[in-house]
């Protein structure tokens, strides 16, 4: 019996150090070598404090920033733990809002926040993109229409000229990875610290 348990322990020993140690530590080295900045998390700094990521969206609600997409993420409720309340962006729990085409609950949200939208900006289509969830609920980016669709209310926020701002959202655009993957988009983030450094 010791002749099968023996190599049975020292495989396992074996697996465990090469996958569980070795593995993970080679990985680590190997991406903080290749590409540092993104395996530190892609933070943005600001006078030396950390600000945010380039990677995990924020909310923004005041008139004179771009908003990006909504977050349903959710957290633990203050009042009683045993229940969770909305938490916009919250990284330690990435989800989407599991709601479907049937679901009354989107219907009526939809309906709100396009109408809501509209008023903001009447003369445009709302971006679909400005009005519902990721899959994630994290995402830092938002499509060129949704950010161009928001620079009138940024513009009277700030009293600054449109032309001005829709130029500064088209300086922002990323485009595709590679050229070929994803779409063309805006980081929030970006876009709202250069907007702090045009002025107002």
């Amino acid at each position: 019996m010791l002749k099968q348990i023996r190599p049975a322990i020292v495989s396992f020993t074996i697996l465990a150090a090469i996958t569980g140690l070795g593995y993970p530590l080679a990985i680590t080295g190997i991406a903080q070598l290749v590409m540092p900045e993104e395996a530190n998390g892609s933070l943005i700094k600001q006078n030396g404090q950390v600000i945010g990521s380039e990677l995990v969206g924020q909310a923004f609600t005041q008139d004179k920033y771009f908003h990006g997409r909504l977050s349903a993420t959710t957290g633990p409720d203050p009042q009683d733990s045993s229940k969770s309340v909305a938490s916009p962006y919250n990284a330690a729990n990435s989800m989407g809002s599991n709601l479907g085409p049937t679901s009354a609950a989107l219907k009526d949200r939809l309906t709100a926040d396009v109408a809501a939208a509209k008023k903001e900006n009447p003369s445009a289509e709302v971006p679909v993109d400005l009005v519902t969830t990721s899959s994630s609920g994290l995402d830092p980016h938002i499509s060129p229409d949704s950010a161009l669709f928001q620079v009138p209310r940024v513009a009277k926020a700030r009293g600054i000229d449109e032309a001005k701002l829709r130029d500064l959202v088209q300086s922002q655009i990323e485009d595709r990875d590679l050229g070929i993957f994803g779409e063309r988009r805006v980081n929030v983030l970006k876009l709202n610290l250069a907007l702090d450094r045009m002025g107002s």
